[in-house]
C-alpha cells in the first residue's frame, strides 16, 4: 500500500462471521479460554468449522499465540499467521492482514481474535508498570518523570490543547459519552446496559485528569472477540450477508509516537488517522458523505472528536456539535465507553451487524459502516459495506 495512491485490497474479501464471550469485570477464567471461546463463536456463526481455517491474526499484546488458540480449538494446520503491534491501534489492521492473505491467496478462511482479563487481570489504565529495556521505553522516558504515567494522562495533553484552541469547555467531550451510552442502555450485551446518562451526569462525574472525567474514559473489561475473514466468492455459500472489506488501511504520522506524541506542531489533530482515512476514502470510493455508521475508537472521548475531523465529517473544532446534533450514527453498540473495552474489536462485531441488518441498534438501511482503531498510536481503519 502506498499513502499516495489506491490499493487493490478493496471488494476482494468480506467479514463471514463473528462471535464473541460475554463481557465482565471477572471472567473466572484464563485469556486462552476466552480467546478460544470467541473464535468458536465465530465460526459457528460464519457456517465453518475449524478444519476450514488456515490462517490467524492477533495483537502483539494478547497473551495467546496463534498456535496455541489453533490447538485448544482444534484447528489444523495454518499457512497464515501474524501479529499487530501497538495496542488497540491493531484492531482494524487484524482485518487487513486476513484480507491481505486471502486476496493473494496466502489462506483461505483467516481468524482475528483478541481476548484479556483486562479488568481482573493487567489493568491497562494503572499505566506503566514493569517495561524490558526498549527503544518504547526510552520514548517514555520524556514523559513518566513529569507525571504522564497513565493512559488518560497522555490524552489530557491533547485534550486540554484541543479545548484551549477552539475556545471550548469539557461538555464537548461530554456529548460523546451521552450518545455512546444511550446506545448502550438498549443493548443487552453491553455492561451499561439500561444506564444511559446525561450532560450533567457528565459533568458531575470525577475528575481523572483534567480535563478528562470519569465518562471520558473506556471501561476496563474481560472478554474475547473474534471475526472470520474470507474471500467474497466463497462467502456467497455461507449463511450470513457478507461484510465485504471495501478498504482496510494503517497510518502512522510523521513524530509519531505511542499516546506521546507531545513534539508535533498541534496536538489538535490526529495525524496517523488522517493517513488511514486518505487511503480508505482513494481505495472504497466512498466519502463521509457516504458512511451510514461510524464506529470509533473511544477509549478517551477527545479523540472521537479528532477522529470525525480527521475524516472530514466536519470543520476542526465543529466535532462536538456535529456529535450533539447525531448528524453520524456513531457506536451503536455503546462502544468501549459503554459496551465494552474488548480493544476496538467488538466494534468490529458492531460494524458487521450493522451491514448484515442484525444489530440491536439497526440503523435503518446502513448499506457502508466507518471502524476505526486506537487512536494517538500507529493506527488501522476499515470501511464495511454490503456487496454489489
Amino acid at each position: 500500500m502506498s499513502v499516495r495512491t489506491r490499493d487493490a485490497l478493496g471488494g476482494r474479501a468480506a467479514v463471514v462471521g463473528i462471535g464473541a464471550t460475554e463481557f465482565s469485570k471477572d471472567s473466572g477464567r484464563s485469556e486462552l479460554r476466552l480467546a478460544v471461546e470467541a473464535v468458536r463463536a465465530a465460526l459457528d456463526d460464519a457456517g465453518l468449522t475449524p478444519g476450514d481455517v488456515d490462517g490467524m491474526v492477533t495483537f502483539t499484546m494478547d497473551t495467546s499465540p496463534e498456535i496455541t488458540v489453533a490447538q485448544a480449538a482444534g484447528i489444523g494446520e495454518l499457512s497464515f499467521f501474524s501479529r499487530i503491534h501497538y495496542g488497540g491501534g491493531a484492531a482494524c489492521a487484524t482485518v487487513q492482514q486476513a484480507a491481505l492473505a486471502v486476496a493473494t491467496g496466502v489462506a483461505e478462511v483467516v481468524v482475528c481474535y483478541r481476548a484479556f482479563n483486562e479488568r481482573s487481570g493487567r489493568r491497562f489504565g494503572s499505566g506503566v508498570q514493569d517495561r524490558e529495556p526498549s527503544a518504547e521505553g526510552a520514548a517514555l522516558g520524556w514523559s513518566l518523570p513529569f507525571g504522564l504515567l497513565t493512559p488518560a494522562s497522555w490524552v489530557a495533553m491533547a485534550a486540554q490543547r484541543y479545548l484551549h484552541t477552539y475556545g471550548l469547555t469539557p461538555e464537548a467531550f461530554g456529548h460523546v459519552a451521552v450518545v455512546d451510552r444511550k446506545y448502550a442502555a438498549t443493548n443487552p450485551a453491553a455492561y451499561f446496559h439500561g444506564r444511559p446518562i446525561s450532560l450533567a451526569e457528565h459533568a458531575a462525574s470525577r475528575w481523572i485528569v483534567e480535563p478528562l472525567r470519569l465518562l471520558d474514559c473506556c471501561q476496563e473489561t474481560d472478554g474475547g472477540q473474534a471475526v472470520v475473514v474470507t474471500s467474497v466468492e466463497r462467502a456467497r455459500d455461507l449463511p450470513n450477508p457478507p461484510a465485504v472489506i471495501l478498504a482496510a488501511a494503517q497510518g502512522a504520522g510523521r513524530a509519531q509516537e505511542q499516546m506521546t506524541s507531545f513534539y508535533r506542531d498541534d496536538l489538535t489533530g490526529l495525524p496517523e488517522m488522517g493517513v488511514v482515512a486518505r487511503q480508505l476514502w482513494r481505495t472504497s470510493g466512498v466519502g463521509p458523505a457516504d458512511i451510514d455508521v461510524g464506529i470509533l475508537y473511544d477509549h478517551f472521548t477527545p479523540f472521537v472528536l479528532m477522529q470525525l475531523e480527521e475524516f472530514g465529517f466536519c470543520g476542526a473544532g465543529e466535532a462536538a456539535d456535529f456529535v450533539a446534533e447525531e448528524r453520524l450514527p456513531i457506536n451503536t453498540h455503546g462502544g468501549q465507553l459503554g459496551e465494552a473495552y474488548l480493544h476496538g474489536m467488538n466494534g468490529i462485531a458492531e460494524g458487521v451487524r450493522q451491514v448484515r441488518g442484525t444489530a440491536v441498534n439497526q440503523i435503518p438501511g446502513a448499506r457502508s459502516v466507518l471502524v476505526t482503531a486506537g487512536t494517538g498510536v500507529p493506527t488501522s481503519g476499515v470501511v464495511l459495506g454490503t456487496e454489489g
